[in-house]
């Protein structure tokens, strides 16, 4: 007996549209609904390997030391996000957390463009944008989060982290 007559019997028969119904589209909505949940939701972090010598002396700390931004951090927190010129949802993310600098003494945002400083994204473990970074006043990464986060998930993360 060949696989050929035993093949089409064995397995039920779709069509590639009732393929698609059945397996693929319930497939992506898993996937989206796990993405929706978790997106733009602050996480705690971990000590990405290099991400204090991106270029900086050995004396200096922090994810920005040793770049131009090094200067720019806030007395209390720093909001760093990363995102791209095409990225729609980094230019919602500007507004919430500019709007959050503006109102809190001591916090600052910074906004790098991932494309013109992908040694500082590989060095970060940037994946995708936008990706916002809370940083303590020496630089050191407390809290990070892909995606778009709302203003009381940055409060929050701003918080935990001791921000003003």
């Amino acid at each position: 007996m060949s696989w050929t007559v035993v093949l089409p019997m064995a397995l039920p028969l779709l069509t590639t549209g009732q393929w698609l119904v059945v397996v693929v589209i319930p497939l992506v909505l898993v996937l989206g609904f796990m993405r929706a949940a978790t997106d733009g939701r602050f996480r705690g972090t971990h000590r990405v390997r290099g991400a204090d010598a991106v270029g900086a002396p050995e004396e200096a700390s922090g994810v920005l030391a040793g770049t131009e931004y090094a200067e720019q951090l806030g007395a209390e927190a720093t909001l760093l996000q990363f995102s791209s010129s095409l990225c729609a949802p980094c230019r919602t993310a500007r507004i919430v957390l500019a709007e959050i600098a503006d109102d809190r003494p001591g916090v600052t945002h910074l906004e790098i463009d991932a494309e013109h400083h992908l040694d500082l994204v590989r060095a970060l473990g940037v994946s995708r944008t936008p990706t916002i970074l809370v940083l303590d006043p020496a630089g050191h990464e407390l809290a990070r989060t892909s995606g778009v986060p709302s203003r009381d998930q940055v409060l929050a993360a701003l918080a935990s982290s001791g921000g003003s």
